[in-house]
């Protein structure tokens, strides 16, 4: 697809076309802050820098933090203990890692399911939704290897249930979870491949975050109507974008200030308000916590591996059709990482020609409930693996599945769209009382 008609950068002074002829760094600056920006964008589109803002976050305070920590088991509790009571800021530093993490995910999730709502996964942008799931699953994995390292109670048992999981996979379980372990129990071995893992995958996410970035940069950026900037000639594409600076990065940054005022209100004074007390007892091998759970991030996913136990005709099914290759544990992880993967195939699930869930009446409903679903996912997850909670587990997973393997190719067959503007100038000065809003708002053709 071409892309957007604008103006590029001319180098004007001798020092700006010697440096242009032989690294091109400004041009790229130019054309990133410049780059033409639909100028209907809501406040939903805040999150890409907040994102990047904690992932820059999460690499400078996790570089300071690795000067401090000792990867042994006989040492990284008391390493942990060390830099809150000792290394100046080392509290701080890392109550900011800890929360960031936090935020970071809240982040994530609000973009994707922005992503979700106004289709921005659509053609032509498949790749770039792609390359956002992959830095999801990395960042899932990154989060949880962090979470292995202080080496409290819930981190060492959180990596014996996790990494038990990958024991159930038939013919190479046993081999693939004694990589992760580096031996046959989790021990000094897993706590050094995590460490080392932890603090390579973050570089691996920020070279996928520029490839993402370039991505929608060559596509365009999605917007809230889900119609295409005119791309005919420069004029028509100045009428429905502006540069992103000062435009849209000024607006980023005054949404990033008001979060980050809540954010180091949360560090400042409930640090530990999102954590577990058990993880502040150093790990005994001996002694099982009461209820072992995650992080909130991974509660969804933990309440939908949970949700099918041996008992479920599901299960039953799969285990008798396999010949017992397939069992509840292993039906369980199969369904975590496909509760993932229905996300990642969303472009092709969705068959409705309308991108924006905004035009899209049914949809609407059928969206706020995956929403709702999500939060009680989270909900029970954190909850005990017995009745009722098991029940509620298993119907609030299958509506995950049915949502995108079912509802969202049945809508695009049944459901009729509302009209849509034809243009983003027309969206815009409708919303915005511009002198054409009236005959914009009248001059709207019927969605595809």
């Amino acid at each position: 697809m071409a892309g957007i008609p604008h103006d590029h950068y001319e180098p004007r002074t001798a020092g700006e076309r010697w440096l242009h002829s032989r690294l091109p760094i400004l041009g790229l600056l130019y054309d990133t802050l410049m780059i033409p920006t639909p100028k209907n964008l809501n406040w939903m589109w805040i999150w890409g820098v907040v994102l990047t803002f904690c992932l820059a976050l999460q690499i400078v305070t996790g570089v300071v933090l690795v000067m401090h920590y000792t990867p042994d088991v006989s040492l990284a509790f008391a390493s942990i203990e060390h830099i809150m009571r000792d290394v100046n800021g080392g509290m701080m530093i890392r109550y900011l890692h800890m929360n960031g993490a936090s935020l970071f995910f809240l982040a994530v999730y609000a973009h994707i399911f922005r992503g979700l709502y106004y289709g921005s996964y659509k053609s032509p942008r498949e790749i770039t939704w792609i390359i956002g799931i992959l830095i999801y699953v990395l960042m899932m994995g990154t989060a949880f290897m962090g979470y292995v390292l202080p080496w409290g109670q819930m981190s060492f048992w959180a990596a014996t249930v996790i990494t038990g999981l990958f024991g159930a996979i038939p013919f190479i379980g046993e081999q693939i979870q004694s990589w992760l372990l580096g031996g046959p129990a989790v021990g000094n071995y897993t706590l050094t491949r995590f460490f080392s893992l932890h603090y390579l995958l973050p570089f691996i996410i920020a070279g996928l975050v520029i490839v993402h970035i370039w991505a929608f940069h060559t596509t365009g950026n999605a917007n809230p109507t889900g119609v295409e900037v005119r791309r005919t000639s420069k004029a028509e594409a100045e009428k429905d974008t502006v540069p992103f600076w000062p435009y849209f990065v000024i607006k980023d940054l005054f949404a990033l200030a008001v979060i980050l005022v809540v954010f180091f209100a949360i560090v400042g004074f409930m640090p530990n308000y999102l954590g577990h007390p058990d993880n502040y007892i150093e790990a005994d091998p001996l002694v099982t916590p009461a209820h072992i759970v995650p992080e909130w991030y991974f509660l969804p996913f933990y309440a939908i591996l949970r949700a099918f136990t041996g008992d479920v005709w599901v299960v039953m099914l799969a285990g008798w059709v396999t010949g017992g290759m397939i069992d509840a544990k292993f039906f369980g992880v199969i369904a975590m990482f496909g509760a993932i993967l229905v996300m990642a195939l969303a472009p092709w699930l969705d068959t409705s020609s309308v991108r924006s869930g905004r035009y899209r009446p049914m949809f609407k409903w059928w969206f706020a409930l995956l929403v709702l679903d999500f939060f009680v996912l989270m909900w029970l997850g954190a909850r005990p693996a017995e009745e009722p909670y098991a029940t509620f587990s298993l119907i609030a997973s299958a509506y995950w599945f049915i949502y995108f393997l079912v509802i969202l190719p049945l809508l695009g067959v049944i459901e009729k769209p509302l009209p849509r503007p034809s243009t983003i100038e027309e969206d815009f000065e409708s919303a915005h009382g511009g002198g054409n809003g009236a005959a914009a708002a009248a001059n709207t053709t019927p969605a595809e």
